[in-house]
């Protein structure tokens, strides 16, 4: 196999990566628009749409193509394009667009086939991660991670497919917010949640740089996380008091995680001469830590008090803390390491590997950078504020400052890999 044969392909992460950026940001623009439909009591289909904009459309579809990157730079793992990708993708993107249309006009039916199609083209692509991850040279315990974090997503999509169907043929027993929590945490730290803790045990040591933790402890985060979640889905669906135990058994699971972090951060390996002082993915990985710790706080106490509407507005910030300023920022702060990267490599194979491109520490606009950092830094505060608060002002202060936040990262992300497509362009153009 040729160098070019290991270079990560590109039509395919930059198709996801721009979908899910588009996802994000439309997100935030209908909040910050109708700040109104989102503040308040959040079991409605508007805000159950924006909800899978961020979990699908951002989380999701930047999982599946950054891992066409991931595999070949991070993981050592080989994941060549195929023709059934673009038809998953395909299936995705359709079903996703079906999902946020049909909640916004509230027609269930629709929003059930819609939720199948979606569904199809991810089972495929975890299917195929699941795969592939199976003969890459990393240690078994992030293996294990990413593994089980596909297997979730499985069970997350039969339980999404069967609320889908239950409101349009009651087939679902049961309180309907119990099974709306249940998948909800299935889906976000069984399938987000792990999948980005295996990925970041290699991810993250490229990223600052450091030391890659190794040894038992590592099996450590897969086997807490991944019992604390099915127990909690389990007692969750069942309403049992037992779901505060398995609560405990995921935060200790992320506490490891933690500790690695710490431990990296301890263990840092010689910076490059061309890197800068000041990291942006560093930072961003710093927020979503803290949010996270934020959201493990509410999250132990909603399980131990009675559900009320005063508990019901703290859910709503926890879930913003969780899904928005963890894995969403977390995706944020990879995605500023990884794209560089990657482009670094198709800048290089596009020259014919006679041009060096710049070093990938100096691709990012600082200021683009900063101004990104600061939008997330004020707005998640602000979204999760306001949704306790049923604030519609604050909402629309938050929504605003991530929307911007997102345009400008859009369009840094932009900036850097529109020099390592020129030339392959102007190849293809004079060749035709």
């Amino acid at each position: 196999m040729t160098t070019t044969d290991r270079l990560p392909t590109r039509l395919l992460p930059l198709l996801y990566l721009g979908t899910a950026h588009v996802s994000l940001a439309l997100a935030f623009l209908f909040a910050a628009c109708w700040p109104h439909a989102v503040a308040g009591f959040f079991y409605h289909a508007w805000l159950i749409g924006l909800v899978h904009l961020v979990t699908l459309g951002w989380i999701s579809f930047s999982i599946l193509g950054t891992f066409y990157i991931v595999g070949p730079l991070a993981l050592q793992m080989e994941m060549p394009p195929r023709a059934w990708d673009y038809v998953a993708y395909g299936c995705a993107t359709v079903g996703l667009i079906g999902m946020v249309g049909h909640f916004w006009i509230q027609q269930y039916a629709g929003m059930a086939w819609s939720a199948g199609s979606v569904a199809s083209g991810v089972l495929y692509m975890t299917a195929r991660i699941a795969w592939c991850v199976r003969r890459a040279k990393i240690p078994a315990a992030v293996k294990a991670h990413i593994i089980l974090s596909c297997v979730n997503f499985w069970l997350a999509a039969a339980m999404g497919l069967l609320i889908a169907i239950d409101k349009v043929v009651h087939v679902l027993p049961g309180f309907v917010l119990s099974n709306v929590f249940a998948h909800a945490h299935l889906a976000a730290l069984g399938w987000a949640t792990l999948m980005v803790v295996g990925v970041g045990y290699r991810l993250l040591p490229m990223t600052f740089p450091s030391k890659i933790p190794t040894g038992r402890s590592v099996w450590a985060s897969a086997v807490l996380l991944e019992t604390g979640v099915l127990g909690l889905f389990a007692t969750l669906l069942l309403r049992s008091a037992w779901a505060i135990a398995f609560g405990l058994v995921i935060v200790a699971g992320l506490a490891v995680f933690i500790a690695h972090v710490v431990w990296m951060r301890r263990h840092l390996a010689a910076r490059p001469p061309s890197a800068r002082r000041i990291q942006f993915g560093v930072w961003h990985a710093a927020n979503a830590g803290a949010s996270l710790i934020v959201a493990c706080a509410i999250g132990v106490v909603l399980l131990v008090v009675p559900m009320s509407p005063k508990s019901l507005q703290w859910a709503a910030a926890y879930g913003v803390l969780g899904l928005i300023g963890f894995l969403a920022q977390m995706v944020i702060g990879m995605e500023a390491r990884l794209l560089p990267m990657v482009t670094w490599f198709w800048a290089y194979e596009a020259s014919r590997f006679q041009v060096p491109p710049p070093s990938p520490h100096v691709m990012r606009d600082q200021i683009l950078q900063a101004l990104v950092f600061g939008g997330w830094t004020a707005g998640v505060p602000a979204l999760a504020v306001g949704m306790w608060a049923a604030s519609a002002l604050l909402v629309r202060v938050g929504a605003w400052a991530l929307f911007v936040a997102v345009a400008l990262a859009t369009l840094d992300s932009a900036l850097v890999v529109a020099p390592a497509l020129r030339p392959s362009l102007a190849r293809s153009r004079s060749a035709a």
